[in-house]
């Protein structure tokens, strides 16, 4: 806890001390026998019920309102000998990769002050990247448990919706199922996350929340030593890598390869497709009115302004300004005419265009007969203030959001100096203004992490989990010989 405090002081990233964990530290040590995560200090992100404590998703009107009893998640982790002891901090809203609402402030990036942590789980991200945690446990709707792992330089897991409980979590837009929400745990090392995973999925989690499939942890999964067949990607031709996201992959690519893995080629299909006609469909589909109904009487954080402006404005003059902006900007001209209401009818026709592009992408890995998918993640850590003019930014993580495929990010290499260099002459795939603020947001990053995002099929969490040892084990083991 000590730690934890000094940490915050520099990054601000600590929003609520959880005291009842120095209470449950003395039950604990009386209890004779020592489950998986005794004595575990874990951290939880402000959307996730602490019995008690506030969840307040950085908005105002959600303070002193303290959850009547501890989410699945959290009462799982106690049962396990695990000591929850502080929440973390969010962008406003959550629905944002930067890290900053009008509560708390803005938390800061502990590699560098002047860049974001990421988020939505930001305030995890920075504060296990500092020492002041060693697990933690946030929740995923579009990167958020990964972008601030890649960023923070530190390991996530995004798990299949449904493999671990959400019951007692607060979402940024209640009701919304297109995008799944995914939760999983943080930590500075895979070894942390597969502990993790090994407490959670248990008779406890299964009798709490019977709607989560009694699928305990394959041990005989994640210990295989069976040659991989990994499918990789260096760009989903939406969002241009930086020099060092492409490299990243690349060189993990090599390292994968050297080791008797077999490495396939892959290509992503129609992401733009996904990012507009699905993605900002499916969060929108009510015409934002569940999302602005949380900012009723709220004052709004600057991050989170450009996102609001769009929400705010009628559907008729959406649609004009997409008319008007097709010819110039193409892809701001398909965002706003994508967010617009939709009837029942044309929702279900897009849970059955979602159902298709799973299936269409599924069949494209089994045609390659992959094991594992390895790809780019966003990165590095962008300035504060840019995540929210760049929504587009979180294509390479939000597709898994939509195909609900576990996904993870593992740290592999830092920006260099050849790396900045080259990204003077980046023009991304579009060179529109996005593109260029792309470049804008990751430019000074040198000596910064940057990760790959190791991805499995639906309910192989133990599989991805497996690929981001081997990761992890083979990128050490090279930093050691440099």
């Amino acid at each position: 806890m000590d730690k934890a405090l000094q940490v915050t002081k520099d990054i601000n990233c600590v929003t609520d001390y959880l005291q009842e964990s120095e209470s449950q530290l003395q039950q604990v040590k009386r209890q004779k026998k020592k489950d998986l995560l005794y004595g575990v200090p874990v951290s939880i992100k402000d959307s996730i019920n602490c019995k008690g404590h506030d969840s307040t998703l950085g908005l105002v009107k959600r303070l002193n309102q303290p959850a009547a009893e501890d989410c699945v998640v959290v009462q799982v982790l106690k049962r396990r000998g695990a000591l929850p002891f502080v929440k973390t901090n969010v962008p406003q809203s959550l629905l944002n990769y930067d890290c900053s609402n009008l509560i708390f402030g803005q938390t800061v990036n502990p590699l560098d002050h002047s860049k974001t942590p990421g988020g939505s789980s930001g305030g995890e991200g920075a504060l296990i990247s500092s020492g002041g945690s060693i697990l933690g446990i946030g929740t995923d709707v579009g990167g958020s448990l990964r972008i601030p792992a890649a960023f923070c330089g530190i390991c996530s897991l995004k798990a299949t919706g449904g493999r671990l409980s959400k019951k007692g979590m607060v979402s940024s837009i209640p009701g919304q199922k297109s995008a799944v929400v995914g939760v999983g745990p943080m930590a500075r090392d895979v070894d942390s996350l597969v502990l993790c995973m090994r407490a959670l999925l248990c008779e406890d989690m299964f009798h709490l929340d019977p709607t989560v499939p009694p699928v305990p942890f394959n041990e005989e999964v994640f210990s295989s030593s069976r040659p991989l067949r990994v499918g990789y990607y260096d760009t989903d031709s939406f969002t241009m890598p930086g020099p060092s996201m492409r490299r990243a992959v690349l060189e993990t690519k090599q390292l994968l390869e050297n080791a008797g893995h077999t490495l396939v080629p892959f290509k992503p299909c129609r992401i733009e497709h996904l990012m507009f006609d699905i993605s900002v469909r499916g969060l929108f589909a009510d015409g934002c009115s569940t999302f602005l109904d949380r900012f009723q009487g709220e004052l709004e954080d600057p991050n989170i302004k450009q996102l609001l402006l769009l929400c705010k404005a009628p559907g008729w003059l959406r649609s004009l300004l997409s008319w008007i902006s097709k010819p110039i900007v193409p892809r701001l001209a398909k965002v706003l005419g994508n967010m617009n209401e939709r009837s029942v009818k044309e929702l279900w026709k897009l849970h059955c265009e979602i159902e298709e592009y799973c299936q269409e992408f599924i069949t494209e890995w089994r045609k390659l007969d992959l094991d594992v998918m390895l790809c780019p993640v966003v990165g590095p850590a962008f300035q504060i203030g840019f995540p929210g003019k760049l929504s587009v930014a979180a294509s390479y993580t939000i597709l898994y959001n939509y195909l609900d495929f576990p996904a993870g990010v593992v740290p592999v290499t830092e920006v260099t100096k050849e790396d900045e260099e080259e990204l003077k002459n980046h023009r991304g795939h579009y060179n529109d203004w996005w593109d260029k603020v792309f470049v804008k947001a990751i430019r000074g990053g040198v000596g910064l992490p940057v990760a790959v995002q190791c991805v499995a099929l639906p309910w192989q969490e133990e599989l991805c989990l497996r690929f981001m040892k081997e990761v992890e084990t083979l990128t050490r083991r090279r930093q050691r010989k440099l």
